[in-house]
């Protein structure tokens, strides 16, 4: 069915352009509403009509006269249909939607994915300083950062995972004031304790271990505590070893992983914060006023002029964000997302600004950015706050250790980034319909359960896909052959879209089309033994295709639950 869609795809492209040439209209099939009205759906005619200064109906019959001149919709197509102002419905041969189970199940777990295109992206996520454990906001950005990852890897790029952080700053020197007030014996309230401190109880414990004189390893460096409570550098040192250690533990029990940490302050070392401003300057693109030196970012869409460099010479937050897509742009990486919080929407223009005037050969638009909003997280029906641990907000940690990985990774990704979340506790915790990870994952469990009862009795699924699957043909198996079909669409849509949501979405229309199934069919027909092998192939892959796209969500497809 795979091939058939993509015949029809290109047939439905070249009878557009016999009913319009030039036109740029997305060149797309629609799921219908209701199963009843066809198997696709097509909405260009209502898009060519304003342009063609013509009746949508009459431009849909234009198109149903000219896609049905194609050898593919001859082949392919048994009905055509115009519907309301102006909707085509296909009806596809049994065969086309019977073909995808064993497409599904001679491909395996490379269903849907695409062979390596030569293309590299980078996606830089979480990016946490290392001034305390990990926030929602930074549990939000792992789930979509390593979905995106995944999903562009199922694409066929070549994807490196970067985690960007300062280890310097007035943050980290806040940060290592407050472990050395603890190590002096002073406690948040007392009057020695700084105003700006940290206040979480990882204050103490750093302090303590920095006492005893341990060795902390993260996975991008390791340092060895001194114990002198008056070496502000070792403390500073020790404390960014630290919670970069305890970052670690954190996104290595929410299953992500980083293959380059970044350090903002190898921009400074490097020169390469230097090199950036030599450039702008050299470009033209800036000018000196009330003893601060400016950027011009109005020449390139900003509401007005920036500061890059104060009058006390210091740079301003930035300055080295566009030395490090520079950066990024000269190591190979033409295509850079990331993931950020909605805080961060006043930089793009200024980054993407920079960029442009550094004339580096930076094509307009780099980088791409996610930009999410916060998680509020609902426990026992009231609004959870704080964590003893953080000292002022619930970690992610919290969510796994009150949750699970699983739930906590579908439920940051089932929201498109940019809409406000609210994470119920409760509710991720229920084992019925209500909670979209078990309805989708007791789906999977369910197939592997029917699977076994068959083994159970002798039966044997090997070669399921050489099955007769012409017998597949009642409304539920139809439905569900359909919806497997979106797949390889799903992910090539997702990854273009920047929008993992959409197959967290996909993945509860599959559970709800095989439920449905479930409950209105027999799988083990004792006396028809060659549906009973169609119709396990059929579940066997739809198992296939959860499991799949499960794993792009890094979500596990468990087979008992």
């Amino acid at each position: 069915m795979i091939q058939a869609k993509q015949e029809l795809l290109d047939a439905l492209s070249q009878a557009i352009q016999e009913v319009s040439p030039g036109a740029t209209v997305p060149v797309a099939f629609e799921s219908p509403k209701q199963a009843a009205h066809g198997d696709l759906a097509v909405t260009a005619a209502m898009q060519l009509a304003k342009p063609l200064k013509k009746n949508p109906r009459e431009v849909a019959q234009q198109l149903v006269e000219a896609l049905g001149r194609h050898a593919a919709a001859k082949r392919h197509v048994i009905a055509m249909e115009i519907a309301g102002p102006g909707f085509i419905n296909l009806r596809l041969a049994a065969a086309v939607k019977q073909a995808v189970v064993a497409e599904v199940l001679d491909a395996g777990p490379q269903f849907g994915t695409q062979p390596r295109n030569g293309q590299r992206v980078l996606v830089e996520f979480v990016s946490a300083n290392p001034t305390g454990p990990l926030h929602l906001g930074h549990a939000r950005q792992a789930a979509l950062g390593d979905a995106l990852c995944n999903l562009f890897e199922a694409e066929g790029y070549e994807v490196t995972r970067e985690f960007y952080y300062n280890d310097a700053g007035v943050q980290i020197a806040t940060l290592a004031a407050s472990v050395q007030a603890r190590l002096r014996g002073f406690k948040p309230g007392d009057p020695e304790w700084p105003d700006a401190a940290y206040n979480g109880d990882y204050i103490a414990d750093i302090a303590t271990d920095f006492m005893a004189g341990k060795t902390v390893k993260a996975d991008d460096r390791e340092f060895t505590a001194s114990g002198d409570a008056d070496d502000i550098d070792g403390i500073r040192q020790f404390a960014v070893a630290y919670l970069r250690h305890e970052q670690d533990m954190d996104l290595q029990a929410f299953g992500v992983r980083f293959d380059h940490y970044f350090l903002e302050s190898s921009l400074y070392t490097d020169k390469r914060v230097d090199d950036t401003v030599a450039r702008l300057i050299a470009a033209g693109k800036t000018y000196e006023e009330g003893g601060a030196l400016w950027l011009r970012t109005t020449d390139y869409g900003d509401d007005k002029d920036r500061v890059m460099k104060k009058s006390d010479g210091s740079y301003t937050y930035f300055v080295p964000d566009v030395a490090y897509h520079i950066h990024k742009f000269e190591r190979g990486f033409a295509k850079a997302i990331n993931i950020q919080g909605s805080d961060h929407h006043g930089t793009i223009a200024r980054v993407r600004a920079g960029l442009q005037a550094a004339d580096a050969g930076i094509p307009e638009g780099y980088p791409d950015y996610v930009l999410h909003k916060m998680v509020t997280v609902m426990k026992e029906g009231q609004e959870v706050k704080i964590s003893k641990r953080a000292g002022s907000y619930v970690t992610l940690r919290d969510l796994i250790d009150w949750t699970s990985r699983d739930a906590v990774r579908f439920f940051l990704i089932s929201r498109k980034a940019d809409t406000e979340f609210v994470f119920d506790v409760d509710l991720a915790l229920k084992q019925n319909d209500e909670n979209p990870v078990f309805y989708v994952q007791y789906a999977h469990a369910r197939i592997c359960s029917v699977l076994q009862q068959f083994a159970d009795k002798g039966g044997d699924a090997t070669e399921l896909e050489k099955s007769d699957m012409r017998l597949l043909t009642a409304p539920g198996e139809a439905a569900l052959m359909l919806k497997l079909a979106d797949y390889p669409g799903v992910l090539a849509g997702a990854a273009a879209a920047l929008a993992p949501h959409d197959l967290a979405f996909y993945l509860r229309e599959v559970a709800g089309a095989f439920h449905s199934y479930y409950a209105a069919e027999r799988f083990l027909v004792d006396d028809n033994p060659a549906l009973t092998r169609a119709r396990l192939a059929l579940l066997a892959a739809t198992r296939q295709v959860l499991k799949n796209a499960l794993a792009i969500l890094g979500v596990s497809a468990p087979e008992k639950m």
